[in-house]
């Protein structure tokens, strides 16, 4: 969302912002509304002004008697009731047409964010790790999960259809493992506060953060009016909403790990085998509240604690500058972390780190008061996953895969996997 003051103080600026991300002009057509819409309530507060002057002469006219110049009033008095509740209505139509513009209307990309259209013209800022070298051809995750008859693709679907799993053994522990090495390493090391928030939140929550109203064919939605989280970016961002904090309480740094879902509805043909997309994944989340003048230097803060994760789990990955065409409707400005996948040849998106500016703040009306001044101001709120899950899962399976169809246990997760150093067939 956005303040239409900022937008009427150079609209060419709003314009050109959006014009970065692809969007068209939209800033005169935004300000001839709300020029409507500020000439209806100058008239309706004018109404409302002389109903008033009018109702108390009502009573001085009959203490003099003078009826006839009560009725006079009186009647006066009833069609200005009249037009200020047809005033009134305008006003709600008009604000309510303004906020559902504003509402569609991507955030603005920050100074030095790479334009372009879509992920071809994302920008790479550097390689992590080594690549391994294999002396066999390399298999794929769900290859390698299926012969080690851990991943059951087949049985998911007779439960729930495509683009559901089921993990069994060593690899069900090996996703909780991997959950809580992350937790522990946000929170003990990191200083993030562990949340376990619902997976189940209402319209405003999810508006808040900027999933509705634009992306609510995305979702999933239940018959009683609940939205299941795609990501705990959505409830954990919203702990502040409709809040005044102290300046002083900020950062504010939030941890989850929760189960997603999604539609996936713009995913039809992509990604059709494995984990890699899914309805229903895990995740572990970052989520920080800041200030205005602190928020860029959260985001590369944060992008360090995902990268740490990867380094400490030897899994090779590249940075990349989403481009203004490819970043996501609330950011101003994001990372991707893609980690390289032996089986496809390639990297690809395990993390993504955004910084959306004030923007869901000023939809969840979240502020904060700062130091030694009068007034609030809107807080900075930024997102980033810790990683997500099952996608740190595909990483270990293929860059740790041996020839024999085994896959050796990265030394960080040992001990949250029982000491476990091999995971090999099930029996059977």
């Amino acid at each position: 969302m956005f303040d239409l003051k900022l937008i009427r103080e150079d609209p060419q600026a709003f314009d050109a912002g959006l014009a970065r991300r692809g969007h068209e002009p939209i800033a005169g057509r935004l300000l001839a509304l709300d020029k409507v819409r500020r000439e209806k309530v100058a008239l309706l507060q004018d109404a409302q002004s002389k109903r008033n002057d009018a109702s108390k002469q009502i009573g001085a006219a009959k203490a003099s008697g003078d009826e006839d110049r009560a009725q006079s009033l009186i009647a006066e008095v009833a069609d200005l009731k009249s037009a200020i509740q047809d005033g009134e209505e305008e006003e709600r139509r008009l604000d309510e047409e303004l906020a559902t513009i504003l509402s569609q209307i991507p955030n603005l990309p920050l100074d030095g964010v790479p334009v372009g259209e879509d992920e071809a013209d994302n920008v790479e800022t550097g390689r992590h790790g080594t690549v391994p070298a294999f002396d066999f051809e390399p298999k794929q995750h769900f290859e390698i999960g299926e012969d080690l008859g851990m991943m059951d693709f087949e049985t998911a679907a007779k439960l729930s259809g495509a683009r559901f799993v089921v993990l069994k053994g060593a690899l069900s522990r090996m996703e909780r493992a991997l959950a809580a090495f992350m937790i522990d390493l946000h929170t003990l090391e990191h200083g993030y506060l562990d949340i376990l928030p619902p997976f189940l939140v209402r319209d405003h929550v999810m508006f808040g953060t900027a999933q509705l109203p634009k992306f609510a064919d995305d979702q999933f939605h239940t018959e009683d009016g609940f939205w299941l989280i795609p990501t705990a970016e959505v409830p954990l961002t919203n702990l502040v909403r409709e809040s005044i904090l102290e300046e002083e309480e900020l950062p504010k740094r939030f941890t989850a790990y929760t189960p997603c879902f999604r539609l996936e509805a713009g995913a039809a043909g992509r990604d059709t085998r494995g984990m890699i997309r899914q309805h229903q994944f895990s995740k572990v989340e970052m989520v920080s509240i800041t200030t205005p003048d602190a928020s860029s230097d959260e985001l590369e803060r944060m992008r360090g604690c995902a990268e740490e994760v990867l380094k400490r789990l030897g899994l090779p990955y590249r940075v990349i500058v989403l481009c203004t065409g490819d970043m996501g409707f609330g950011a101003r400005k994001t990372y991707d972390l893609e980690v390289w996948l032996p089986g496809q040849n390639a990297y690809r998106e395990i993390s993504s780190c955004s910084v959306c500016g004030d923007f869901q703040a000023r939809r969840m009306q979240a502020r904060y008061r700062p130091a030694n001044e009068k007034g609030t101001r809107f807080v900075h709120t930024l997102n980033g996953s810790g990683l997500a899950v099952g996608r740190t899962m595909i990483a270990i399976l293929e860059n740790y895969q041996n020839e024999d169809g085994s896959v050796t246990v990265p030394d960080v997760l040992k001990p949250y996997m029982g000491g476990l150093e091999r995971i090999e067939a099930m029996p059977g």
